[in-house]
């Protein structure tokens, strides 16, 4: 008994400490030059084996952390990890790359991708499918894109990623502007007419000349009308009248002719 309990402690020990009861397996890239593991790298990341393509950079970085290949490959691990749907990875490689290189010629480009991530941040495959409207999810990823695209074109206006960057920061602010629509109409028809108000007047005034702010008008007059507070009413009436002369929301109230154009709830 006591062999026994001799020869189940060396099992156990061996199995804990990795003395080589299997063997370890065999690094296929042993021996690779710089330029065959980037050659390598680069073709995995072409044909959409995105995993490969990190591991034979990260490689690559290791064992020729000097070379011409090195700092490109940290920007290569960003752009894979983004397109294998990990952006919290992507985003954490790109911070990277621009802490340490913050005058190489491509980090415009950096500041471009990280954009694009949190442009489709919590979409992943699901989200990419349904095509899901930015203004119905969480506006922290469409905040920090904007700030990263803004980053952009400030800091590089000569950059050839400068006018997409601009396009998307358009579409940013309007999806942000509806953001605030959606609560303030949830609240309006919830009978909070103070939040639907402030909610509609942060819009105004934070994302001014969207198409958003329309609706945010008139939702601002009919939660101040709600609450009776009429001198607001009649403040948020006047600038929706000279801002939006034929806005759809008269002829709606119009069409009532028993209630003032604004109650519409």
């Amino acid at each position: 008994m006591r062999s026994l309990a001799v020869i189940a402690t060396f099992i156990v020990t061996s199995l804990i400490s990795g003395c080589g009861l299997l063997p370890a397996e065999k690094d296929e890239t042993a021996g690779w030059s710089a330029n065959k593991l980037y050659t390598e790298a680069k073709d995995a990341l072409n044909e959409g084996s995105y995993a490969k393509a990190v591991k034979y950079f990260e490689k690559l970085e290791s064992r020729y952390p000097y070379g011409r290949y090195a700092q490109q490959a940290q920007i290569e691990i960003a752009y894979a990890y983004w397109k294998d749907f990990e952006p919290a990875s992507a985003l954490a490689a790109c911070d990277r790359f621009i802490k340490l290189h913050p005058n190489h010629p491509n980090v415009d480009y950096v500041h471009y991708l990280r954009g694009l991530i949190n442009f489709n941040e919590d979409q992943g495959i699901l989200g990419a499918i349904s095509s899901q409207d930015m203004s119905e999810r969480d506006p922290k990823g469409a905040r920090e894109s904007f700030d990263a695209f803004k980053e952009l074109v400030t800091r590089f206006p000569d950059s050839k990623y400068t006018p997409d960057a601009l396009l998307r920061m358009k579409y940013l602010v309007n999806a942000l502007a509806r953001l605030e629509l959606h609560v303030a109409r949830y609240y309006m028809k919830r009978g909070a007419y103070l939040a639907a108000a402030n909610r509609a007047q942060y819009a105004v005034k934070n994302y001014p000349d969207t198409p958003a702010n329309e609706e945010a008008l008139f939702i601002m007059i009919s939660a101040y009308d709600a609450l009776g507070l009429t001198d607001l009413r009649d403040d948020a009436s006047r600038v929706m009248r000279k801002n939006f002369p034929q806005s759809e929301y008269y002829t709606r109230g119009l069409a009532q002719r028993e209630e003032p154009w604004w109650r519409l709830w």
